[in-house]
C-alpha cells in the first residue's frame, strides 16, 4: 500500500483514537481531587498534583530515549498497559500511600501517551495539510472533554468514585485495540539523538520561530492553568452559582474547541497562514478575560457568553500554535516535540505558585486582569514569528 493511501486510512483511525483516549483519560479528571481528599488533606492534594507535574516533565525529558530504544508502537502499548493497571489499582487499592503513588503514575503515563499519539499523527501528516489534520484531531479530543461532565454524573450516582475509574479503564480497552489492529506495523523514522537538557534548550532557542511558538504555547497553557483552578472557585464562592449551573456554563464555554479548530486549521493551510489567526486569538483572549474582572452580576447567560469568548480566543491560539509548531518540526524531532509538551505541566507548576503569591495582595477577581497582562507576552510572541504562507 502506498504512503498516501496508508495516510488516508490511518489518519481517521488516529482521530478516533484521540477521541477514545481523551474520553478514557478525562473521565476521572473532575473527581480526582475529591477522591484523593478522602485519603489526605486538601493541602496535600495540591502537593500531589505538583509532584505529578514535576515527574511528567522529567518523563518527557526521558521519553525520546525510550522511543529510540523501543519504537513508538511498543512504547505506546507498554505505557497503555501500565496506565490500565494503574486504573485497576485506583479501583481496588485501599492503602492511602499506594493510592497516591498509583495516581501519580497514572497522571504521568497519560501525559506521555499523548506524546506517543503525537508521533503517530505527525508521521502520517503532510505539511500542507497540518492545520486541517490537527484541527480535526483536536476537535475530536475536545469533543470528548465536552461530554465527560455528563458521563461522570451518570456513573457518580452514589458518590462511589471507583465506578468512574472502572468506566475509564473499560474505555481504555478500545484505544488499545485500535492501536494493535492498525498501528502494529508502524515504521519509526530515524529519531534525533539526545543532547541532554542543555541540548534541548539550544534546539528550542536556536530558531526564533520555534522559540516564539514555544512562548505562545506556554502562555496559553498558563491561561488554562489559572482558569481551570480559579474560575470555578470565583463563580461558586464569590458570584454564588450552584455547581449544577457552573457545569452548564462550562459545557457552553468549551464548545469553541469542538466547533472552531477544524475549520480554522484548514483556513491556516489554504488562505491566511498561522500568524494572523494566532495574534487574533490572543487579542480575543485578552479583551474577554479583562472584562471578567469587572463582572459581578449573577447571570449565567452573561458568564457563559464571556467565558465562551475567552475560549474562542484560546481555541484559535491552540490550533494555530499546534499547526505552526508541527509545520516547523517533523516527526524525527522528538527531542523538540517532547520539550514542547512540557509546557503544560510546567505551566501547572508555575501558574498556581504565582497566583498564590499574588492573592496575598489582591482580591481573586483581579487575577483575571493580571492574566490579561500576562497574555500580552503571548501576543508579542505571535506578532514576531515568520508566517508559513
Amino acid at each position: 500500500m502506498k504512503s498516501g493511501e496508508t495516510s488516508k486510512r490511518i489518519i481517521p483511525v488516529i482521530y478516533l483514537l484521540g477521541f477514545l483516549f481523551a474520553l478514557h483519560s478525562a473521565l476521572p479528571v473532575y473527581i480526582n481531587s475529591s477522591f484523593l481528599a478522602e485519603f489526605t488533606t486538601d493541602r496535600l492534594v495540591g502537593l500531589i498534583y505538583t509532584i505529578s507535574s514535576v515527574l511528567t516533565i522529567a518523563s518527557f525529558a526521558k521519553a525520546p530515549a525510550v522511543l529510540r530504544r523501543l519504537g513508538n508502537y511498543r512504547m505506546t502499548m507498554f505505557l497503555l498497559a501500565g496506565e490500565f493497571i494503574s486504573l485497576v489499582g485506583l479501583i481496588y487499592l485501599r492503602l492511602p500511600a499506594l493510592i497516591i503513588f498509583t495516581f501519580i503514575i497514572n497522571f504521568v503515563l497519560i501525559a506521555v501517551i499523548g506524546f506517543n499519539i503525537d508521533i503517530f499523527l505527525e508521521k502520517f501528516s503532510a505539511n500542507k495539510r497540518t492545520g486541517g489534520i490537527r484541527g480535526i484531531f483536536l476537535s475530536s479530543v475536545n469533543g470528548a472533554w465536552v461530554v465527560v461532565p455528563i458521563l461522570s454524573s451518570l456513573f457518580l450516582t452514589d458518590s462511589d468514585y471507583r465506578k468512574v475509574y472502572l468506566a475509564a479503564a473499560l474505555l481504555g480497552l478500545p484505544a488499545i485495540f485500535l492501536i494493535r489492529h492498525n498501528l502494529k506495523n508502524f515504521k519509526d523514522p530515524v529519531y534525533e539523538g539526545s543532547n541532554g537538557l542543555i541540548g534541548k534548550i539550544r534546539q528550542v532557542t536556536a530558531d526564533k520561530n520555534v522559540r516564539n511558538i514555544f512562548v505562545a504555547n506556554f502562555i496559553m497553557q498558563f491561561f488554562f492553568a489559572w482558569m481551570v483552578i480559579y474560575t470555578p472557585i470565583y463563580l461558586h464562592n464569590y458570584i454564588g452559582f450552584s455547581w449544577k449551573t457552573i457545569g452548564v456554563i462550562f459545557s457552553i464555554m468549551l464548545l469553541p474547541f469542538v466547533i472552531l479548530e477544524a475549520p480554522l486549521g484548514r483556513i491556516a493551510d489554504r488562505y491566511l497562514g498561522e500568524k494572523e489567526l494566532l495574534a487574533a486569538g490572543f487579542v480575543v483572549m485578552i479583551l474577554s478575560t479583562t472584562v471578567l474582572t469587572f463582572i459581578g452580576a449573577k447571570s449565567a447567560i452573561l458568564w457563559a457568553t464571556l467565558l465562551f469568548l475567552t475560549r474562542v480566543g484560546a481555541s484559535t491560539v491552540e490550533i494555530m500554535s499546534e499547526t505552526y509548531f508541527f509545520k516547523k518540526v517533523n516527526v524525527s524531532g522528538v527531542e523538540v516535540i517532547s520539550t514542547f509538551r512540557m509546557s503544560r505541566p510546567l505551566a501547572h507548576i508555575i501558574g498556581p505558585a504565582i497566583a498564590t503569591a499574588i492573592l496575598v495582595l489582591i482580591p481573586v477577581q483581579y487575577l483575571f486582569l493580571v492574566l490579561s497582562f500576562i497574555l500580552l507576552f503571548g501576543l508579542g510572541a505571535a506578532l514576531i514569528i515568520t508566517d508559513t504562507r
